[in-house]
């Protein structure tokens, strides 16, 4: 009888203790949630069969706005992502807000036509507004695009095609590819890839110049469907500025377009976005505004 008794005060004090562990295992896990966590990485994403890799730079937060940005041209694709990382870091440095996260596209440029990876900065646009909540597990508010040289380029192009919270681009170009392209082929000065793909494809500028206008951002002047920033050091590359007083009037001049502003740096070079300290505050006031 008291082996019995025994036996039985053990089982009950086992019991005991699997309950209390138990409901302090519970209890721990009510009181200590998971916090969102920040990271940095890189993914290749798919939207419409089209492929492209992009870096995300995400707050601890699970509900962000998104700020997603396209670099300048590079010779190789093997620099894409050196590219596509600079440009977020260029980006970040001037964000006055730390709740924002940025998604940075390396869009392919090697061995296509010039403008033809408009269609990876759109599947990156369309993923990050219809995909990126639910394969990332956040809450993707408001949509930014940022871009700088060829990225201003996209930007702008994007513009045209789909709506966001609004866009700012950085020297976007190239503006007129007839004249910069006459100049490679009059050895004004040096030919570059672009140049020679589309010679390859269309011949002289001379012989079929609206091939080479319609890939130009001149043509692109039309049919913004949010507001949008541009920025131009005044102190740009020649072949920029020859066309810039012209572009700058075309945009002004569009009826169908959303609110366009411009901000120009008397002495500001190719990258005045991010070393005017004019230029940077435009920036954050616009993204703050929208």
């Amino acid at each position: 009888m008291r082996t019995f008794l025994t036996n039985n005060y053990k089982i009950n004090f086992i019991k005991l203790f699997i309950i209390l562990f138990l409901f302090s295992c519970n209890k721990k896990k009510t009181l200590e949630p998971s916090s969102p966590a920040s990271y940095r990485i890189t993914k290749t994403i798919n939207y419409n069969n089209i492929d492209v890799d992009v870096i995300i730079d995400k707050p601890a937060l699970n509900d962000v706005d998104v700020l997603l940005v396209f670099h300048g041209t590079v010779l190789y694709d093997s620099s894409l992502m050196t590219a596509a990382n600079n440009t977020l870091d260029k980006f970040k440095a001037i964000l006055n807000r730390k709740d924002i996260m940025i998604v940075s596209v390396a869009y392919q440029q090697e061995n296509i036509l010039f403008g033809d990876n408009i269609v990876q900065g759109e599947a990156a646009l369309l993923w990050l507004k219809n995909k990126a909540s639910q394969e990332l597990g956040i809450n993707v508010k408001k949509v930014f695009l940022g871009g700088h040289s060829q990225g201003g380029y996209m930007v702008t192009r994007l513009n045209t095609m789909y709506q966001t919270n609004g866009v700012i681009a950085n020297a976007p170009g190239p503006l007129n590819l007839v004249y910069r392209c006459q100049l490679e082929e009059n050895g004004q000065i040096q030919s570059g890839s672009v140049c020679n793909k589309l010679k390859n494809m269309y011949g002289l500028t001379s012989n079929n110049s609206n091939a080479y206008f319609q890939r130009s951002l001149l043509n692109f002047t039309n049919g913004f469907k949010s507001d949008i920033l541009f920025i131009q050091g005044l102190n740009d590359t020649p072949i920029q500025m020859y066309s810039w007083p012209t572009f700058k009037q075309e945009v002004l001049n569009c009826t169908n377009c959303q609110n366009r502003q411009f901000l120009e740096i008397v002495g500001g070079e190719h990258g005045a976005l991010f070393v005017s300290p004019t230029a940077k505050i435009e920036f954050n006031n616009f993204i703050n505004n929208h």
